[in-house]
């Protein structure tokens, strides 16, 4: 089975990249299922009923978030309602949502996404190690074909830490929340994908996402000033696919994928043996 994660969508430009790109990515590389990081999706900050679903259209099968999961106050009565739309897992009890979603594909295999929080220099949450203990206890490989985690995280300690955590356990842990892709994917010595941060799908001219000069001034003045805006320049579409084994669910395969702008191109060559040779990126 192949899966993407494309990583921490921000603004219009991050979701015309992923809107433009994913539904030749699902092609070329015979995709059998892909997840979106859409926390800053709406103008750099939460996530709408309109944005899902355009985000739906393109191809993407769930939707993933985090921190900024609740900046748009109209997502509160519209998630609980939406089986695709994640919110981190290690909420507490009661918060409306769901934290992984099982969705069977058209063959009849199945795939179970997670998405967790960090917790180091993060928001005060609920353990995301004890609460994936959980659900990797109560829905282990086997009991479905595939496992893939969003992990939403600043420090890549943390990450690292829940990679190996879940390895053997799940197909493939990939960090979010950076928006920086890191060069560290690997599959772990048990069988499980790991990347620290597969990036964001933004323009790069910025910081982290965001208009610079504002940003800068933060640092720089150390007082609060205007709202961040988002920056809409070309955006680098960003993540990371794997493919996994249909006897074990464990990675096989593992590449980052960056598309468009600023960042230097990578695109999976060692995935086309099942697709169409793609066009040049």
């Amino acid at each position: 089975m192949r899966l993407l994660l494309c990583g921490d969508v921000v603004g219009r430009s991050g979701r015309e990249a992923v809107v433009r790109d994913l539904p030749r990515l699902r092609r070329e590389l015979a995709l059998d299922f892909v997840a979106v990081n859409g926390e800053n999706a709406a103008h750099g900050f939460g996530i709408t009923d309109q944005i899902c679903a355009e985000l739906y259209a393109a191809g993407a099968d769930a939707i993933t978030t985090g921190n900024h999961v609740w900046d748009r106050r109209e997502i509160i009565p519209y998630i609980a309602g939406d089986p695709r739309l994640l919110r981190p897992i290690n909420f507490p009890s009661g918060t409306p949502g769901h934290g992984h979603g099982i969705f069977r594909i058209a063959d009849g295999r199945t795939v179970l996404i997670a998405n967790a929080m960090a917790r180091l220099f993060m928001d005060a949450i609920d353990d995301p190690f004890a609460a994936m203990d959980k659900l990797l206890t109560e829905h282990p490989l086997g009991s479905v074909n595939a496992i893939l985690l969003d992990f939403h995280g600043e420090a890549t300690s943390e990450k690292a830490s829940m990679g190996n955590f879940c390895d053997g356990r799940a197909s493939a842990v990939f960090g979010t929340h950076s928006h920086v892709p890191s060069a560290d994917h690997r599959i772990l010595p048990k069988g499980t994908a790991f990347m620290s941060d597969v990036g964001m799908c933004g323009d790069y001219d910025s910081v982290i996402g965001m208009q610079k000069e504002a940003a800068i001034a933060r640092f720089v003045r150390k007082m609060p000033g205007e709202r961040l805006q988002v920056a809409e320049g070309e955006a680098t579409l960003c993540g990371a696919v794997v493919e996994t084994d249909d006897t074990t669910g464990l990675a096989q395969r593992l590449a980052p994928i960056r598309l468009g702008g600023k960042l230097a191109p990578s695109w999976p060559q060692e995935f086309e043996s099942r697709a169409p040779t793609p066009a040049a990126p």
